[in-house]
């Protein structure tokens, strides 16, 4: 039985959910999203207000890809009509964001400023102006947390001083360095 696979979503207002075969489609304020599921024995049905999804026998494949499915639609519905967002943080002597134009300026502790061009679709904003945080936007949860991710990824925190770029509700569990004898 699966408890997220069975649970009926709710489409919030302004949001309209059309499904097409195995295409998903939603519409909303912030944009339009579209999602191919493969498997012909999990489907998706619109009622009213309500979308719905089964499975037509207890494969495992079947099984695995009924819960995901109900879990994408429901960000994708989510997202076209809140929004995500993912706050980054970056710590140590020097290091710091900039934005410039459509592309993040990251000093941290290299020979040389880390440049990342933004993707389409996502917004990146420095909150009070400061330097030291950055908070990504945008309609698509897998993209702004795969691009929040690649950021990260230039200088990861390091467990002894806690310098590097980590996520605002990241907790870094710290080591003791080295005693002297």
């Amino acid at each position: 039985m699966s408890r997220i696979g069975n649970r009926v979503l709710t489409i919030p207002a302004g949001v309209e959910v059309n499904v097409n075969g195995n295409k998903v489609t939603t519409k909303g304020p912030k944009g339009t999203l579209e999602f191919n599921f493969k498997d012909e024995n999990v489907s998706v049905e619109v009622k009213g207000t309500e979308v719905h999804v089964t499975r037509k026998n207890d494969l495992k494949q079947s099984k695995q890809l009924h819960g995901t499915t109900n879990s994408v639609i429901n960000n994708m519905m989510i997202g076209v009509s809140e929004g995500f967002k993912r706050e980054l943080e970056i710590n140590g002597v020097g290091y710091r964001f900039q934005v410039q134009g459509n592309k993040i300026i990251i000093s941290a502790g290299y020979s040389h400023p880390v440049e990342v061009i933004i993707p389409e679709g996502i917004k990146v904003e420095m909150p009070d102006k400061s330097q030291n945080e950055l908070v990504i936007s945008g309609y698509d949860k897998q993209a702004v947390s795969e691009f929040a991710a690649n950021i990260r990824k230039v200088r990861k925190p390091e467990p002894y001083k806690g310098k590097g770029i980590k996520f605002k509700e990241e907790h870094i569990r710290r080591k003791e360095g080295k005693k002297a004898a």
